[in-house]
């Protein structure tokens, strides 16, 4: 489905859940909605919820939060583009991004004060990607960011995949892998990173929503 601008109705949304997220304006209204939904800590096992799921859930994890702002972009007449950064040793990590002007932005849910909102200041996917390296790193410290896909647009899916499926989206998911992806830094580079010093450390132990299980909640 290629429209521009749809309706809710255009896309399967019900009246309140196009009230919801035709309620947010602008990309940053956006982001402050999916950093208010609380952390989906996947406590009964693997979830890849659908934009209606998040909505009736109140709850996210990076990529379902990354469907949930596509699909409000697209509801304020911009494509749904998301991007999948790959780690190493460490878990994935999907983002919701933007351009204004001739400028990209990305939008962003994390537990953690790392992986979050970027303003829309940068020149190219991939330099907005890489504003993503120093911060992203796993347990151990080290530095793991490996590889980017460019934006992929959702409207190549149906949208009863992503947007009211009332099954996990895994399809949609795994097409997010399969898409070319571009290393982020050669192997000689990588030999050489330095990982987190111990204030970094510490500061990677802040979260935004606690979990019974601290190392779960951690993982988000």
């Amino acid at each position: 489905m290629r429209l521009k601008r749809p309706t809710p109705a255009q896309i399967g949304l019900t009246p309140d859940e196009g009230d919801t997220l035709g309620a947010l304006r602008t990309p940053e209204d956006i982001q402050q909605f999916i950093i208010g939904l609380s952390a989906n800590f996947e406590e009964q096992g693997d979830t890849l919820r659908s934009v209606r799921g998040v909505l009736r859930h109140r709850r996210a994890h990076c990529i379902e939060a990354a469907f949930t702002a596509a699909c409000a972009l697209w509801l304020q007449g911009l494509p749904p583009l998301v991007l999948d950064l790959v780690a190493k040793g460490d878990s994935d990590h999907v983002i919701t991004v933007f351009k204004r002007g001739s400028f990209w932005g990305a939008i962003s849910k994390s537990n953690h004060i790392w992986l979050r909102w970027r303003d829309p200041i940068y020149r190219s996917p991939r330099e907005l990607v890489m504003s993503y390296f120093h911060e992203y790193a796993n347990n151990d410290g080290l530095k793991s960011l490996r590889t980017y896909s460019l934006p992929v647009d959702l409207r190549r899916f149906p949208t009863d995949m992503w947007v009211t499926s009332e099954e996990d989206c895994w399809e949609v998911g795994a097409a997010l892998c399969d898409v070319r992806h571009f290393r982020v830094l050669t192997r000689a580079q990588e030999r050489r990173l330095l990982p987190r010093d111990a204030i970094e450390m510490r500061a990677d132990d802040m979260v935004q929503y606690e979990s019974a299980d601290r190392r779960r909640a951690r993982r988000y």
